[in-house]
This record gives C-alpha cells, structure tokens and sequence, in this order.
C-alpha cells in the first residue's frame, strides 16, 4: 500500500499538483486503498469464490442470467469500463449456483482489462467449472477512455460476444440466448 501511496502523491506533483495542501493531503491514501478495490480480483481465486456451489440438476435446458452489473478498467488507460454482462449455459447434469456466475464475472472484470479479453475469460471459465454443452456470453459497455479523452463519444457502448460449445455450433441455441436478452 506505502508503494502505491508514494506512486499517487508522485503522480500529482508530476501534475503539477502539491500532495501536501489540504484537500490533497490525504488523496494518495484514498487513491491507493481505491485502486486496491478496483483491482481485487488479482487477490481472487475463482475455486475459493464458487465454493462447491455446483449441484446436480437434470435440466438440459439454457440457464441464463442477464443485466450483470460489471466495473472494471481498460488496461491501456488506466480509466473504467462500466456496463453490464449476460451469461448463458446448457447444463450438462450440473448447475452452478446463482450468485456464482454474478462472483466470477466480478473476478474477471476487478482486473485490468480488454473487454475482449474479459468475455472470454468469463466464458471459459463457466465451461470449464460446469462443464456445460454450451456457454454464451455478451458484454456491454462504456468506456470512458472513449467518453473523456480522445474522440469524446458520450453514448458509444461496446458489445464483445463470446460463444463456445452448443452456442457455438447451433444457430438456435445461439438465437434463443440473443432472443431471451430482449
């Protein structure tokens, strides 16, 4: 934590700014213990966070769980991408707990990132834990490393898809997951 203070209180006199005047003094601190935050996902093992929380089921029929709430930060400009993820999959005589699928995008999405990148790692590894025949999923979002800087687009949102297995290899399957989202 020290080195990231002393990295912040570095970054505002490299601004121009003094650290040590009066609604500054205590920023480094904030901006430090924020970025931790934002970032936890680094200190997170996806084992630890399901938990066993996958349970026998006979369903065959898609699971879908839409309008994730999602924060996390574009790699290249250290600014946040916010928006929301949904995730699908055809269990294959297992289901994974429902505040599980929430847990593992927020894994992924506390890390620097590409939105890209993020899609799939969400994807890969809800397949990889459920096994599924089958996961999609689609993310939405804004970035303010395009809103406020560079080509400033205030109502610019990206969607990154990602679709393995059933979803993949089926037209209807791929279909109903994009006709279900509304």
């Amino acid at each position: 934590m020290q080195e990231l203070e002393k990295a912040y209180a570095s970054i505002l006199n490299a601004i121009g700014e003094d650290p040590d005047r009066d609604g500054l003094r205590k920023t480094p601190r904030r901006a430090a213990e924020a970025l931790k935050f934002l970032t936890r996902g680094y200190g997170q093992n996806v084992a630890d966070v399901v938990n066993e929380a996958l349970y026998p089921s006979t369903t065959d029929e898609m699971v879908i769980v839409k309008n994730i709430e999602m924060y996390s930060m574009c790699e290249h400009h250290l600014l946040p991408f916010i928006g929301k993820c949904h995730v699908a999959y055809v269990p294959d005589g297992k289901v994974l707990g429902l505040s599980k699928i929430a847990r593992i995008v927020d894994v992924f999405a506390r890390r620097l990132q590409i939105q890209e990148n993020l899609t799939q790692e969400i994807a890969n590894c809800i397949q990889e834990i459920t096994g599924a025949k089958g996961v999609g999923v689609i993310v939405e979002a804004q970035h303010m490393c395009m809103m406020m800087r560079g080509v400033e687009k205030q109502n610019s949102v990206m969607t990154t898809s990602c679709m393995l297995g059933a979803f993949r290899a089926r037209v209807s399957t791929r279909t109903e997951f994009l006709s279900l989202l509304g």
